[in-house]
């Protein structure tokens, strides 16, 4: 296995631009304004990383970017990055009715998180939150969807009152419960070389939220056992932003926090991109050792990449605004020393490429 990642070229000079595979055991920032090339630039990585590594990654994916990353172009099929992601096993699930839907199992979600779902106050609402407390254990769960037809059988006046509070949040009409099929989290445990979750295309704006919260929180949970995962999230704004206000959203980024904190060390690595370092909690940058900044023209976030990441030279991240299409600044533990590279061609198909203006 190479020890290095072929991602494009040297601007100054041609030569080939590679990354230290190794060094992914640390954080990444990767950010650059819409335009760019970012995602189609991440995507080049995350071939590279999958071609030449054994690390799997789970990649939390907002708008089906990448639910193409093991579908190869017919004219990239004779390279030996296309040769290797033959072998790979990549899952994508998807909402939706499907064998490869995207699935959470509500008995498996920690008691807070449930409590939040259901907006429950230990105090203000302590009958609810009671009930709800025990209910695993009066009503075990294998289908999740009748749990208001059992709390309606019960007779009792507080589990009436739950049911309620379930039917009246729409909770038993998401599309994401896992029943007798499988949770996502049972999946990742079965340590494909990627999974794909295409977080796009829910009915209900908070059920990203409750994957993101199952996988990160199984994922968190399972940390002792010290297996190696890099953690992708695109547009990482909509799960790790301080302006988060609402108790889905604040767990989300509270539980980025703590792997970006403590994650390294049992393998929970970390791969955010973004737009804007200010779209993200400054906790999680502060914890990030490589950076890959592409074309970006706001001073005031530049000014800010070049505090946090002290270890670059003002000079080289001064350049991004000039950066055309598709040129990155990478710096950090994963490359000998700060470099602008041209990236290269992708091997697969970029799942959510722009809509492109119709022509008469």
């Amino acid at each position: 296995m190479p020890a290095t990642l072929p991602i494009g070229t040297v601007v100054d000079s041609g030569d080939i631009a590679d990354l230290n595979a190794q060094r992914f055991n640390r954080h990444t920032f990767w950010c650059g304004q819409s335009g760019s090339g970012k995602t189609y630039a991440l995507g080049v990585v995350l071939e590279q990383v999958l071609a030449h590594t054994s690390l799997p990654l789970v990649i939390l994916d907002p708008n089906a970017d990448f639910v193409r990353l093991g579908e190869v172009r017919p004219e990239a099929a004779s390279t030996g990055t296309a040769a290797a992601l033959a072998g790979r096993d990549i899952r994508v699930l998807r909402p939706g009715d499907r064998d490869d839907s995207l699935r959470v199992r509500f008995s498996a979600l920690p008691f807070p998180i449930k409590a939040a779902l259901l907006r429950l106050d230990p105090l203000d609402d302590r009958a609810e939150y009671n009930a709800l407390l025990h209910l695993q254990e009066r009503y075990p769960l294998n289908d999740e969807r009748s749990i208001v037809e059992r709390l309606r059988e019960s007779g009792d006046p507080v589990h009436h009152a739950l049911a309620e509070r379930v039917e009246n949040l729409a909770l038993d009409d998401w599309g994401l419960w896992a029943g007798e099929r499988a949770a996502a989290t049972e999946i990742i445990d079965t340590r494909p070389d990627a999974t794909v979750l295409d977080l796009g295309g829910f009915r209900y704006a908070e059920e990203p939220l409750v994957v993101a919260l199952s996988v990160l929180d199984d994922l968190w949970t399972r940390r002792e056992q010290r297996r190696p995962v890099l953690i992708v999230i695109d547009e990482a704004h909509n799960l790790c932003s301080p302006d988060l206000d609402s108790p889905l959203g604040r767990a989300v980024r509270e539980q980025i926090i703590r792997i970006a904190a403590e994650g390294r060390k049992y393998g929970l690595w970390l791969l955010l991109s973004t737009q804007r370092p200010s779209k993200v909690h400054q906790g999680i940058i502060s914890q990030c050792d490589n950076l890959a900044l592409m074309k970006m023209t706001s001073p005031i976030d530049l000014a800010e990449l070049a505090s946090i990441f002290g270890f670059v030279p003002e000079s080289l991240i001064e350049q991004s605004p000039l950066f055309t299409q598709g040129m990155a600044l990478f710096a950090g533990g994963f490359i000998g020393a700060p470099t602008i590279v041209q990236m290269g061609d992708r091997v697969t198909f970029e799942g959510g490429s722009d809509v492109g203006v119709p022509l008469r």
